[in-house]
């Protein structure tokens, strides 16, 4: 799979939370773990972080939405229940993107989903925990951007495993045999 993508959460206070979703987000091979404008104390959040995340995951922490600063040509991507947004499983996944959630009881602000490039929803009737609905996203990613087996059409798992992927030569060999065929074909027709 290609890109990469980090997730985090703003305004957040409860340190098994973060440590869960920032835990979670190591065993799917996030890129970066943030908070904004949160009250992390790393060593709680370990208690359910107990792969310790932080140690194999870099951590930024921002003190207000402010101070937020991602990688170029990374998109932002709001988890929140509101009308205008995307329900998850009909969004597609930028490349390279950075997930944020909201607070417990709480939404994200306004200010953070300013700036957001998509807002996206989990549909579910109601909201669920910060790292479970954490989870849900990375796991969506994981199903639509990687490369897995097309799903059957009745129950059960793939009746044909995924055929192994086979790379194509480099382009520019490509195209050097293409311009050395045609110098070939051109000196051909000069030389009758």
């Amino acid at each position: 799979m290609r890109g990469y993508f980090g997730i985090g959460a703003e305004r957040i206070s409860k340190q098994m939370n973060v440590g869960s979703l920032f835990r979670t987000a190591h065993a799917f091979g996030a890129g970066f773990v943030f908070t904004v404008a949160a009250s992390y104390a790393r060593d709680e959040g370990e208690i359910a972080d107990t792969s310790r995340s932080t140690a194999s995951v870099p951590q930024y922490d921002y003190e207000t939405v402010q101070d937020l600063r991602l990688p170029v040509g990374c998109g932002l991507i709001g988890i929140e229940i509101t009308e205008d947004a995307v329900e998850l499983p009909s969004f597609r996944h930028p490349r390279c993107a950075a997930y944020v959630l909201g607070q417990e009881r709480g939404s994200l602000s306004p200010e953070l989903v300013e700036l957001c490039d998509h807002v996206v929803k989990i549909p579910t009737k109601f909201a669920v925990n910060l790292a479970i609905a954490g989870a849900i996203v990375m796991y969506d990613r994981l199903i639509s951007t990687g490369r897995f087996a097309a799903r059957p059409l009745v129950p059960g798992g793939p009746s044909e495993p995924l055929p192994p992927h086979v790379f194509g030569e480099p382009l520019w060999r490509a195209k050097q045999r293409e311009a050395s065929a045609a110098r070939a074909s051109k000196n051909d027709r000069e030389e009758r």
